[in-house]
């Protein structure tokens, strides 16, 4: 679980660095990446996850977010707008 806790955090932090929202989609739950409770109860390297980001530096924030995904093995996907 602490593999997990240090993704979570990560996540989160790198998240804050945009003002784009960056949304999670794991099945119907939507939860906004810079939540960290939000991502402690949703995170589980096991699913596929969808990310929805959107606003002005939408572009840099999907790379980073990508990024920070693929680094904690977790399974991403950017949804198409």
């Amino acid at each position: 679980m602490a593999k997990n806790n240090a993704a979570v955090v990560e996540i989160a932090q790198t998240a804050s660095r945009f003002s784009s929202s960056i949304v999670l989609q794991s099945e119907n739950k939507y939860i906004d990446v810079k939540s960290i409770l939000g991502l402690f109860t949703t995170l589980v390297s096991s699913q596929q996850y969808e990310l929805h980001v959107i606003g002005p530096d939408a572009e840099a924030a999907k790379a980073a977010m990508v990024e920070v995904f693929e680094k904690h093995d977790l399974n991403v996907v950017i949804a198409p707008e």
